[in-house]
């Protein structure tokens, strides 16, 4: 994200991921380049360097890295975790496994993408494309773990598990339409400057309100086996499941005070969103596959792993 806040004359650029030009409608939008900070902020500055004299940012490189690393990993992993698919026939298991592969490989194409962009017009649209598709897969993910555990636990066959990916399908596709028809169609002018075109997650704004309403929805699954609900509906039983909410919590909190810190034209609010970024989009998917399946592909028997999905009630 660039964005460019204007008080009493001053300018103050921030970015979060990749720098591109502009068309030439961004005349709506002229800052006083004699007026600029001299000195951009740190986490501006790890946003959009580039590493030496070449054209590849530092940025785009830190999260490529992580994205290669575990796809690395899910490659050497992958002969193993046939045998236990086929041993298994647990269609949970598949389907995360799958988003995740996807995951990766998708994040790994941004990056490269975004690398490129300097050379071609049309990569602009095609790398903010590329983040929503990723953005889609991650929380096609997060809604999947969510329905399963809390709602659809106890349905292990394949044509339930199909049920709720369709469901988390078309969540996660509506929100992803909706924040890419704000950042591709109704761009916020804040989130862009004269010479740069950024992706913006959707504008300010936006990713202040779905921040918090995440961390909302996240917060209440933590505190749930707290309250009088476990008495009415299954609930998980796993640690795991209330630690995965709890992380997701939290890195919704730190976005969503990174972001209302830049509603507020504070730019300070931009090292928050940085490491939030980061994290999500580079550490989320292991993160999943550490917490859901990394016992199902290491010495647990079937009748374990489905323990993963719970089914009883605290």
């Amino acid at each position: 994200m660039l964005e460019t806040v204007t008080d009493g004359g001053s300018l103050l650029r921030y970015a979060n991921t990749s720098v591109f030009p502009t068309a030439d409608n961004s005349s709506e939008f002229n800052p006083d380049h004699e007026n600029n900070i001299t000195k951009p902020h740190r986490c501006l500055q790890i946003l959009y360097d580039d590493i030496g004299r070449s054209r590849v940012r530092y940025w785009d490189v830190m999260l490529l890295v992580p994205n290669v690393a575990f796809l690395v990993f899910l490659m050497w992993k992958l002969p193993s975790a046939r045998a236990k698919i086929r041993l298994t026939s647990s269609p949970i298991f598949v389907a995360f496994y799958i988003l995740v592969f996807v995951v990766a490989a998708v994040g790994i194409t941004r990056a490269i993408v975004s690398m490129t962009v300097s050379t071609s017009s049309a990569a602009t649209l095609i790398d903010k494309v590329l983040w929503e598709i990723t953005r889609f897969f991650l929380l096609a993910i997060e809604l999947s773990v969510i329905i399963l555990g809390l709602a659809f636990g106890h349905l292990e066959s394949k044509s339930s598990i199909k049920r709720v990916l369709a469901i988390t399908a078309v969540l996660s596709l509506a929100y992803s339409i909706t924040q890419g028809t704000l950042e591709i169609r109704f761009p916020d002018k804040h989130l862009s400057a004269k010479d740069f075109n950024i992706y913006g997650h959707g504008g300010r704004h936006f990713w202040l309100a779905s921040s918090c309403f995440f961390f909302l929805v996240y917060s209440l699954i933590v505190i749930l086996p707290k309250t009088p609900v476990r008495e009415r509906i299954s609930l998980p039983s796993k640690r795991s499941f209330y630690v995965y909410a709890a992380i997701l919590s939290l890195l919704n909190l730190v976005q969503g005070l990174g972001s209302a810190l830049l509603c507020a034209n504070i730019i300070e609010g931009l090292c928050c969103v940085d490491v939030t970024t980061f994290l999500y989009f580079s550490v989320f998917a292991p993160l999943i596959y550490v917490t859901f399946l990394k016992g199902f592909f290491g010495t647990m028997s079937g009748s374990q792993l489905l323990a993963l999905i719970p089914r009883t009630t605290l």
